[in-house]
């Protein structure tokens, strides 16, 4: 079975409800109006008792008069069928009335609502109907007084058995008649009110439904096809505009995410094939002069079997230095490597830094520049870590300048605190095609072997050093960038505080 909509569920409720409070209110109307036609009748026929006390024909000398009080409660009753006239003693009790024989079911009544009315209290008053033990009327009521003392009271029911009876077959069917019509009538203009309050106000929803349905059936590339839908329900204002605005940042947000992956995995990709390429040559090499060797062993002189062995040497450490940059690499990227943070000064580490490359650029006859402020003050950092950063950019810079080049470091204040890093050298810099993707794995990649070729030296290993300096820097909240060129060779820069 099919289930209803919430805008069928909310006109459901509504139609309940609307007919609940027609029938209450119904219900409330014809009380209230039942209340002011008594109290009506109460306050016109307040005097009517007292008149029917003025008889002397009710009292005689001993007592109540039974014939005359039968006679003239007969004709009170012809004249005015609605009302029943009794005759009541000081304690209430019933002593003459006009009535067939059983019609009457009490034998007393209750004086204390006759008392309250004879005193001017709030009308309706209603008081006991001696016709039925359960019932209560409004009533009209006089004290009877015989030789100057009390003698009883005239009680006079002024909605009798007779006038009710009739009273109900004329008005019964033509009232329920008219309260059904009226509840129909209320009820029909109410549902179509309600239909068309919650076809409005769920255009919105429905709007926001289709969205996600084409969504779900096909493909975050709808996306562009939900958003008019998704900006229709955004218009619905509230809680629905919340939702769904929140709806489509969170689709654009997937989309973003999953095109994400997807160059992830074409990165991925990419770098496991260089990194197959990066391999297979110094592995071809170590292979060929190793199998030489081996094969020529007899034929060779010492000197070219020295000169084999140290090329194999050569490759076997490239590749040792590859496997080494890539499972630091792993380690950075997945966590497993904590920064221990530690005050240190900076300038003492590119001293220290300096001394290791002092040989490979006299080898090159390069000069090692180092452009330090004065009063710099000290950074908090991991001391290993950011010794691996300046090696790896020293080195790349020593590799990509040219015979006789140049790399400095310059070490400035940064305007907003901490310490800004440049790296220099006068190499012939980074193709624009690259510096996009610098720090991606696959354009690094091809990034490096561009770099070595001009040195016909095959740039660093696979062209982990970039990628390396590039997740260290984020551990320590900051990040590095490629300087725009200027005058030839490449810069790099970052923050540390």
């Amino acid at each position: 079975m099919q289930r209803l909509s919430l805008s069928q569920r909310l006109s459901a409720v509504f139609v309940v409800l609307l007919l609940a409070c027609c029938a209450a209110s119904v219900a409330l109307q014809m009380r209230g109006s039942e209340r002011h036609e008594q109290e009506v009748i109460q306050r016109l026929s307040l005097d009517l008792a007292p008149q029917i006390a003025q008889y002397p024909e009710l009292m005689e000398p001993a007592g109540f008069n039974p014939a005359a009080v039968s006679g003239l409660f007969d004709k009170l009753m012809a004249v005015n069928p609605s009302v029943e006239v009794y005759l009541l003693d000081q304690a209430g009790r019933i002593q003459s009335y006009s009535a067939p024989q059983g019609a009457v079911k009490r034998e007393q009544v209750d004086l204390a609502p006759v008392r309250l009315l004879l005193g001017g209290g709030a009308l309706p008053v209603f008081g006991d109907d001696p016709r039925n033990p359960g019932g209560r009327k409004v009533f009209s009521a006089a004290p009877l007084q015989l030789a100057g003392r009390d003698a009883g009271y005239v009680y006079v029911i002024l909605q009798g058995e007779s006038r009710e009876s009739l009273a109900s077959r004329v008005t019964a069917g033509g009232t329920a008649n008219a309260m059904l019509w009226s509840m129909a009538l209320v009820a029909l203009l109410g549902l179509l009110a309600g239909l068309t309050a919650f076809h409005l106000i769920t255009r919105p929803l429905r709007a926001l439904t289709e969205g996600v349905r084409g969504l779900e059936t096909q493909g975050l590339s709808w996306l562009p096809q939900a958003q008019p839908l998704l900006q229709q329900a955004a218009r619905g204002g509230g809680e629905m505009a919340l939702l769904s605005q929140s709806f489509e940042r969170l689709a654009q947000r997937t989309v973003e995410q999953w095109q994400e992956l997807r160059q992830q995995d074409q990165q991925r990709r990419e770098l496991f094939a260089n990194l197959s390429h990066d391999l297979r040559t110094p592995l071809t090499s170590l292979h060929g002069y190793l199998e030489t060797l081996r094969m020529k062993s007899g034929l060779l002189a010492p000197e070219e079997q020295r000169r084999y062995l140290d090329i194999a040497l050569d490759q076997s450490r490239k590749v040792g230095r590859l496997a080494q940059e890539m499972f630091e690499l792993a380690r950075l990227e997945y966590g497993v490597v904590k920064p221990e943070m530690e005050p240190f000064f900076l300038t003492d580490l590119l001293q220290d830094v300096y001394q290791k490359f002092e040989l490979a650029a006299e080898a090159r006859q390069q000069r090692l520049v180092a452009d330090i402020t004065p009063g710099l003050p000290p950074i908090t950092a991991d001391l290993a870590m950011m010794e691996r950063v300046l090696v790896n950019l020293v080195d790349n810079a020593v590799r990509a300048s040219p015979q006789g080049g140049e790399v400095s470091v310059q070490l400035r204040p940064h305007v907003k605190g901490g310490i800004e890093v440049t790296v220099r050298d006068t190499g012939p810099g980074v193709p624009s095609a690259l510096a996009e993707h610098l720090f991606e794995r696959p354009a690094f990649t091809a990034y490096a072997g561009t770099r070595g070729s001009v040195n016909g030296e095959g740039g660093r290993s696979g062209g982990f050093g970039l990628l390396i300096v590039h997740r260290i820097l984020q551990l320590h909240a900051s990040t590095i960038r490629l300087l725009p060129p200027s005058g030839g060779g490449a810069a790099f820069q970052f923050v540390l505080r």
